[in-house]
């Protein structure tokens, strides 16, 4: 029999809410999302949910006209429009997702809102288990400093939980997490090497244009071309996607270790790729 406790339509305003849900097995409790949700749970059928704004710019009347029981979303959100939601009787739950630990507790949450705790409790334990061993492997090897970045204009260095992940993967990272810099700071500490993972961008960062643009020519990770894109939703996801991404860092970092018969893992694109693409093409990126 169904609890009459547990939320049944929910309406995801964050794409991670909805990762999570996919990886407990209750997605079709997912009524409304937004168009991001696709790109990081490509399974998600849009034909029967209603296709909402983010966390940021959605209106409570377009919310609440898929009749949710649980709206989730994420800082930065619209108080105006969560004051409206709450006043029709609905429950919210607002994400402020920084860390590692803030995403397991954010999937124990919303495993439990969703009556699948146990599952939820699963997956946090395989994406410990995941870091563990490439935390593991990485611990004989040397250290390189590491610059991610999630935006590039301004720069705007990767959020803290990327640079845990950096970490486990054999890497320092270069920078305060989360914050603005200069191209300019940025060669000073003189990265060996370089990820982009902008938001919104897919694996589409020209990481050629960025180079020259800033540069960043001179630096260790150009010179080496060990300078790479890593797909958006697989490092600015906070949700069990980022094990992905993870192996992606730790194929950037240490790919003498990492990489199987010299190939790179899905959503990792170096340097290299870009340049023979140019030279095919007979062009310039």
């Amino acid at each position: 029999m169904l609890n009459p406790h547990i939320p049944r339509r929910i309406a995801c305003l964050q794409p991670s809410a909805t990762v999570i849900l996919a990886s407990v097995g209750e997605l079709d409790q997912v009524v409304a999302c937004t168009k991001y949700c696709t790109e990081v749970v490509p399974q998600l059928d849009l034909s029967n949910r209603l296709v909402i704004a983010d966390s940021w710019t959605a209106k409570a009347s377009e919310i609440l006209a898929a009749k949710p029981d649980l709206v989730i979303a994420a800082v930065p959100y619209q108080q105006s429009a969560v004051a409206e939601i709450l006043k029709a009787g609905v429950r919210f739950l607002g994400l402020a997702t920084r860390t590692l630990d803030d995403i397991y507790a954010d999937i124990t949450m919303i495993a439990a809102c969703a009556g699948a705790s146990e599952r939820g409790a699963k997956v946090i334990s395989h994406m410990q288990s995941e870091i563990e061993t490439v935390r593991r492997k990485t611990a004989t090897r040397s250290r390189r400093r590491v610059f991610c970045e999630e935006w590039g204009k301004p720069i705007i260095a990767s959020q803290p939980w990327v640079a845990e992940l950096v970490l486990a993967a054999g890497g320092d990272f270069l920078g305060k997490p989360g914050a603005q810099c200069s191209a300019e700071d940025v060669a000073r500490q003189d990265p060996e090497v370089i990820v982009a993972a902008w938001c919104g961008a897919g694996d589409r960062v020209p990481l050629q244009k960025i180079v020259q643009e800033r540069s960043w020519s001179s630096t260790t990770a150009a010179r080496n071309s060990q300078v790479y894109c890593i797909s958006d939703e697989l490092l600015n996801t906070p949700a069990p996607t980022l094990i992905a991404g993870l192996h992606a860092l730790a194929a950037a970092i240490h790919p003498e270790a990492f990489r199987r018969d010299g190939h790179a893992p899905p959503g990792l694109r170096p340097i290299t790729e870009v340049l023979q693409s140019t030279i095919n093409r007979g062009g310039l990126v």
